[in-house]
């Protein structure tokens, strides 16, 4: 069997530690570097968190801890949602291993470069690869998919009415990042929604297993069961980052995408961190050229993909 690099990015929390659980179980998979971001929780408890996950899985992947705080806002974190230390507070016990003392944005150019091709999987705030690109921009032409877990293409956001949380964290970040060339593709949060959610009866199902990682997985996001319930009035648990870990894994999940220019609103309070997607090729217009001039890279955008298959790869990562 031949074996995929995977550089995953995170900002972990409770749904990012699902996605690295699907990574490093997945057995065609090698996850070379795992680097970490402030986002959903500030940076030394996302690389705790990852650090902590990997062990979980019996995994010797290096962690790298990277930018503390976006590139030009104030930080602002998630844990209303996630929990203060991002994984529910359950009270799980701090990982035997630390951290490299290597920065996250150099572990990610030195590591493109050895594996040249790899997928760049993305689930948090893009502050670290936007560093990473200023640093070296031919990091760009090295990677074969940049799946990036932020946006809301077709849906209101979840952090604002304009704007998914991942991307209006640092939307200078997100627009570096989607004008750099890289081949980005964009699963916006409406994927993990709906029939996504992991319902009542899925959730029995994992706590009745004997896997420690099922278990984990419901009990590290009891705090966002709950903050999914009063956002949205959905039941269950909500998974963002393993539906985009998913596809990265298996692209036949995907049923419909289509590639289109993309622009990050930088500018305006309303719509911080919009994802602007270009639909209907109106950019060719002439009179709309001068505010997409620099949106030169269609990026893949993914409006649908296959929940009931997704859902077996989750189960089949987490109960094995």
């Amino acid at each position: 069997m031949t074996r995929r690099t995977f550089l995953i990015d995170t900002d972990t929390a409770s749904d990012d530690a699902v996605a690295l659980i699907m990574a490093l179980r997945a057995p065609d998979v090698q996850v070379a570097a795992i680097t970490t971001v402030a986002g959903n929780v500030n940076l030394q408890q996302a690389t705790r968190n990852a650090l902590y996950t990997v062990e979980l899985c019996n995994a010797s992947t290096p962690v790298f801890a990277g930018a503390d705080h976006p590139l030009k806002r104030p930080y602002a974190s998630a844990t209303w949602f996630h929990g203060q230390d991002g994984l529910g507070d359950q009270g799980y016990p701090e990982p035997k291993a630390q951290a490299s003392k290597t920065h996250a944005v150099d572990a990610i150019i030195d590591t493109i470069h050895q594996n040249p091709g790899l997928v760049l999987v993305t689930l948090g705030p893009l502050t670290n690869i936007a560093l990473a690109l200023q640093k070296d921009r031919t990091i760009s032409t090295k990677v074969s998919r940049c799946v990036i877990m932020g946006g809301n293409p077709c849906c209101e956001g979840n952090v604002t009415p304009a704007a998914e949380y991942n991307i209006w964290v640092d939307p200078d970040a997100a627009q570096i990042v989607i004008r750099s060339g890289l081949p980005v593709e964009l699963i916006g949060w409406h994927l993990c929604r709906g029939e996504a959610l992991i319902n009542d009866f899925e959730i029995a199902q994992l706590l009745a297993s004997n896997s420690p990682a099922a278990r984990f997985a419901v009990e590290c996001n009891r705090t966002a069961i709950e903050a999914i319930r009063i956002q949205t009035g959905e039941r269950g648990i909500s998974l963002p980052d393993p539906t985009a870990m998913g596809i990265a894994i298996d692209p036949t999940l995907v049923i419909a995408a289509s590639k289109h220019l993309v622009e990050i609103e930088t500018e305006s309070d309303l719509t911080r961190g919009m994802t602007v997607i270009d639909r209907l090729n109106v950019t060719r217009d002439e009179r709309n050229q001068h505010v997409w001039q620099n949106a030169l890279h269609p990026a893949k955008v993914v409006w649908t993909m296959d929940v009931p298959r997704w859902k077996k790869q989750l189960f089949t990562a987490l109960l094995d």
